[in-house]
């Protein structure tokens, strides 16, 4: 005796499955941009995830590298899909060779200048070891890193410049109806730059740990940021971040969260908000 499956049966059937597929849990990263800007001491390195993808800004410095890898390593991140170095001074990129040495990593960007200190010549031997090259970028340029994701290099335009601090690349990252900036080290000769430009932005890190050679007060108009994040190592010796700028940014009514005071700092956006995630506790900020 034959059975037919009938249409309506065929039908229930695809209607089950669908159902079930909702019911399967999807990746937290999807339908959110995670921001972790991470406490590497008087340093700067910053994870951002999304859909699976990693991206680093900077890697702190030589010492915290072993700090750096275990914070990635919870973050769940097994490869670094893109690296950025904002410029060769060993607080930013201190920790990157040892990364290397501990996780894969696909792509490595940053600006067309090279130093001669130890930190950087064992980072260009181990990049030769793992036989990768270093790209150099030049702004302006724009780059989809997927497909929520949008980078637009604002700075360095230039081959040279007389401070080091001003190769700095300058990232607007754009994620659904926000804004993030990403300045470096990037000094008030960049800002003065910048101003030409559309650099509003709903979080800006701050330049140069909160330096007085940074954060003018026409580029903090221009910018308009509701958060700014300063990363900075606990009663360092440069006096960092400068108590003028402290002072600004309290009359400007923007928010300031401080790596050396509030540890690890994660922003975790989706197209309705940022939230501010912190010991445990989310709290909507934007």
């Amino acid at each position: 005796m034959k059975k037919y499956i009938s249409r309506n049966h065929v039908i229930i059937f695809i209607c089950i499955i669908s159902f079930l597929f909702l019911l399967i849990p999807k990746n937290r990263y999807d339908k959110e941009l995670i921001v972790h800007y991470i406490d590497v001491g008087q340093g700067e390195s910053i994870l951002i995830q999304n859909e699976n993808l990693n991206i680093l800004i900077d890697s702190g410095t030589e010492d915290t590298s072993p700090k750096l890898l275990n914070y990635l390593k919870k973050q769940n991140v097994h490869t670094l899909n893109y690296v950025f170095l904002t410029h060769p001074h060993d607080d930013h990129i201190g920790g990157i060779t040892y990364i290397l040495k501990n996780m894969k990593t696909d792509k490595i960007f940053s600006p067309k200048i090279t130093a001669n200190t130890p930190v950087f010549k064992n980072l260009i031997k181990e990049l030769n070891a793992k036989n990768i090259k270093i790209t150099p970028l030049v702004a302006p340029k724009t780059m989809k890193l997927n497909e929520n994701i949008k980078l637009e290099l604002l700075s360095p335009t230039k081959d040279y410049y007389d401070n080091l601090n001003n190769y700095s690349l300058v990232f607007k990252l754009n994620f659904k109806n926000y804004n993030f900036l990403f300045t470096g080290d990037a000094e008030k000769e960049i800002e003065n730059q910048l101003l030409n430009l559309d650099i509003q932005s709903n979080i800006l890190k701050i330049g140069h740990h909160g330096s007085k050679t940074s954060s003018i007060e026409p580029f903090l108009d221009k910018v308009d940021p509701d958060i700014a994040i300063i990363s900075c190592g606990l009663g360092n010796d440069y006096g960092h971040p400068n108590k003028t700028l402290l002072n600004n940014l309290l009359d400007k009514n923007i928010k300031v969260y401080r790596t050396d005071l509030n540890g690890s700092i994660t922003l975790i956006c989706d197209k309705n908000s940022i939230k501010i995630k912190k010991k445990n506790l989310n709290k909507i900020i934007l």
